[in-house]
């Protein structure tokens, strides 16, 4: 796995760090961020995704809130085809 980091939370503490990395090989966002707390999951269940999806979260998956000053640091395709550029 060849991971290229991002960016982590400006003016972040010691003990509080969201950070972004990017999987150079497939192209995915590994985030460390905030758990969701129990009404955030709750309010995500309620709203759903799509008909007929489950609206549990998996043990294998969890919810996270990413802080909206992340998303600059989340790589944006630059030709318009969905693919994540490649440095």
């Amino acid at each position: 796995m060849r991971l290229r980091f991002l960016g982590i939370i400006p003016n972040t503490p010691v003990d509080d760090s969201p950070t972004i990395w990017l999987d150079e090989d497939t192209g995915d966002l590994l985030i460390q961020s905030y758990k969701a707390t129990e009404d955030e999951v709750k309010a995500c269940q309620e709203i759903g995704s799509v008909p007929g999806h489950g609206t549990g979260v998996p043990s294998h998956e969890t919810i996270i809130r990413l802080p909206a000053v992340m998303l600059d640091y989340i790589p944006r395709p630059e030709s318009g085809n969905g693919e994540v550029p490649r440095s």
